[in-house]
């Protein structure tokens, strides 16, 4: 039995996470705090990991807001990382991102991580996820065990972020690009999965888990439209012009440009968290049922 408590009350991945473990819940009795309140006087000596997702997600940066996103992603990670050591909590897992590398490849140009790629963030919501790993690792001892997961982008029923602008696109155009490019992915089911499995297996360390299969944008498109019955006409026609016209454009390259871990990176030995391929996937997320 592990004692789990989220910190991160109504995230998506945490309320995921949640919902998947509420399987077995003899094995992992679960327990949810909102940090927004007086987190720190609750206490997590009763727990055996904390898994903590609170943050501010990129979706929502504005210049701003860059105090608050080191105040949250990165202060706040450590304080309730150095709270859940102190009182006796054996494995802390803490949500990173694939962006503390920065951003995807130019269009028509090719981004591969490696397990040598040094990060490099390139705005502050990468920054402060990099700050704040580099604020907990140094907690980590033969009694405290730190995981840190750099997942590439998540998606799943409900997810927000890039994915459901993709889905509402295939759901009304016609017609649609036809560019190559390569996108590392990860379905929230098999995400949470390799959370469990972190955790039974008592691990520690940095991991970069995603799908088996790498997506072409155009070809996600295509499959989500067909979940829904529709055709969907895809062409070179646009491809120049696109290439040329709008390959500094932030938004393009976030859509075509491409952006992969090395596949051996994501490959773990015993930890078969692939549950879902990327077709199946697509159908689940679309589904009309709620579970």
């Amino acid at each position: 039995m592990k004692r789990i408590l989220i910190t991160g009350k109504d995230s998506y991945i945490g309320t995921s996470f949640e919902k998947w473990v509420r399987q077995w819940p003899e094995e992992y009795p679960i327990d949810t705090l909102d940090t927004k309140e007086d987190w720190q006087s609750y206490d997590f000596s009763d727990y055996d990991v904390v898994f903590h997702v609170a943050g501010i997600a990129h979706v929502d940066a504005k210049a701003n807001m860059e105090d608050l996103y080191y105040q949250v992603n990165r202060d706040l990670t450590i304080e309730a990382a150095k709270k859940a050591k102190a009182e006796g909590v054996k494995q802390f897992i803490f949500m990173s991102s694939i962006i503390v590398y920065g951003d995807s490849s130019k269009l028509g140009e090719k981004r591969v991580i490696t397990k040598d790629t040094i990060p490099t963030p390139t705005n502050f919501y990468g920054n402060s996820k990099l700050q704040a790993e580099q604020g907990i690792q140094p907690l980590q001892d033969e009694h405290f065990k730190v995981v840190i997961l750099r997942p590439p982008m998540i998606y799943g029923k409900g997810s927000k972020g890039n994915y459901p602008k993709l889905a509402r696109l295939a759901r009304k155009t016609p017609v649609f690009p036809d560019i190559e490019n390569e996108r590392s992915m990860l379905y929230i089911e098999n995400l949470c999965e390799f959370i469990r499995l972190m955790i039974d297996n008592e691990a520690r360390g940095i991991f970069f888990p995603q799908n088996k299969e790498y997506v072409k944008t155009t070809e996600l498109v295509k499959t989500i439209a067909e979940v829904y019955g529709k055709k969907m006409r895809l062409t070179k026609v646009f491809n120049g012009l696109i290439r040329w016209g709008f390959k500094e454009v932030p938004m393009i390259n976030k859509v075509f440009g491409s952006l992969v871990y090395e596949k051996e990176m994501s490959n773990y030995q015993n930890f078969k968290y692939c549950i879902c391929d990327v077709k199946d996937s697509i159908i689940k997320t679309e589904s009309k049922a709620t579970v």
